[in-house]
């Protein structure tokens, strides 16, 4: 299988808003060159669809960065203009918007921004707002956090994920409901008869995943499972792979508890190098809070249940051993074993590696969906569970964040991703997500 791109490209089109009678409208051609040298040099692929002061330039420009499917629009105000030149605009291309005003006291573009502001939010259009010249240095993080939100949106309207088998009888939480998350956060699920994944590991060729096993082996500190046991996994990873190649899945979910635990848990530590997270126990709505946080980190994610606030501030997350071998602190102290509980299987099992972490938490609500965020450090800890411990320590007393948990309705299942991308994510709940995805107060 060849690996998926597992960090968002963002892909940003550029136009310029004027009325020929404003001071600051000669600034506008000038201006589209200044944002797109800006937006280029931060890393952002552009297209620049040019100065619009009419109808006829607006819906051409629209029309032109819709067959670009851009991510985004960059909205720059060179002066103050009519606002119906944004909505021909729109109706061409609607994704998000940036509404980006020039400096100028005499220019009007500050108000014709604000103008333009009232009227999108009559109209039910989400933006974002920032004023300043092209070399702002006070724009870089907003913008730069805009661009990852629209994207993350696109990318994830267009996602496909992958249910093998079904949740776990007896925990709610981990149950999709499907159309309202196509409808509220764009992805789509995509069944898969898991007794056909079964039947296709088993007549995977032998050798092929004798080599594959062997190379595991090599990766790792120790192995205490049978060869057997080490081939099976092999196997399973490999249809796996055949059902990510043919339904083109972005993440997968797989039924494993109780009957399959063990069997693709390597499949989920080797998957996830490759950008295609695996979640446990059926969870859909895991796999997706995965996928998030693997577009906008670029590395593997944990997939984790809080099992215990320990006296010094801190909480042990853990399951059962799936994490990617990147994951580990110490990759020499990585074993191979059997998953507990059935023993059988294999699991990759090692602590992880300290660092700031982002937890999301996505559960079903009402008609709709509820995301949860954590941010706080992993801290260095010890195989307290057979699995791959994360013991992260958090600013706001951990009485104070399961008191939050409970009485908020927050499910079990926390993603947890390296770096601190809260704000990106809230941003794109917030703004760009479906009315019916529900964002918690923070604790």
């Amino acid at each position: 299988m060849r690996p998926r791109d597992n960090r968002l490209a963002t892909n940003l089109g550029v136009v310029v808003f004027s009325s020929p009678l404003e001071e600051g409208a000669g600034r506008a051609d000038q201006a589209s060159l200044d944002v797109v040298r800006r937006l280029e040099a931060a890393g952002h692929k552009t297209l620049h669809a040019g100065a619009v002061d009419t109808p006829d330039k607006a819906v051409s420009a629209g029309r032109r960065l819709a067959e670009a499917h851009v991510h985004a629009v960059v909205m720059v105000a060179a002066c103050w203009f009519e606002d119906y030149l944004a909505f021909d605009l729109i109706e061409e291309c609607r994704v998000p918007l940036l509404l980006w005003s020039l400096p100028g006291i005499e220019t009007g573009a500050l108000c014709g921004i604000q103008q333009l502001t009232y009227a999108l939010g009559e109209l039910g259009i989400a933006f974002e707002t920032v004023h300043g010249d092209a070399n702002d240095e006070r724009l870089a993080r907003p913008i730069e956090r805009f661009a990852q939100a629209a994207s993350l949106h696109y990318r994830l309207r267009r996602s496909r994920i992958g249910l093998a088998g079904h949740p776990v009888a007896g925990m709610s939480d981990a149950t999709a409901n499907e159309l309202a998350l196509k409808r509220h956060l764009g992805p789509r699920v995509v069944p898969l008869d898991v007794r056909d994944l079964v039947r296709r590991a088993e007549q995977m060729p032998a050798e092929t995943a004798r080599q594959a096993w062997a190379a595991l082996v090599g990766r790792v500190g120790k192995c205490s499972v049978s060869e057997d046991d080490g081939l099976d996994s092999m196997c399973m990873l490999a249809a796996i792979e055949e059902q990510i190649e043919k339904h083109g899945l972005d993440a997968v979910a797989i039924g494993c508890y109780p009957h399959l635990m063990g069997r693709p848990c390597v499949a989920a530590s080797i998957l996830a190098d490759r950008g295609v997270p695996l979640a446990c126990e059926g969870d859909v709505n895991g796999a997706v809070g995965q996928l998030i946080l693997t577009l906008l980190t670029g590395q593997p994610t944990h997939n984790t249940d809080w099992l215990e606030p320990l006296d010094d501030g801190s909480v042990v997350l853990t399951h059962c051993g799936s994490g990617s071998l990147s994951l580990a602190e110490k990759p020499d102290s990585i074993e191979l074993a059997n998953v507990r509980l059935m023993n059988q299987g294999v699991c990759v099992l090692f602590t992880a590696k300290p660092g700031p972490v982002t937890l999301v938490n996505l559960v079903p609500h009402g008609d709709g969906y509820q995301l949860a965020l954590l941010e706080g450090t992993a801290i260095s800890t010890e195989m307290v569970f057979p699995g791959n411990p994360l013991r992260v320590r958090f600013d706001t007393p951990t009485e104070t964040i399961l008191a939050w948990i409970h009485a908020q309705g927050i499910g079990h299942h926390w993603m947890a991703g390296s770096g601190h991308v809260g704000q990106t994510i809230r941003l794109w709940a917030e703004r760009f997500a479906g009315p019916g995805l529900r964002v918690c107060p923070g604790p």
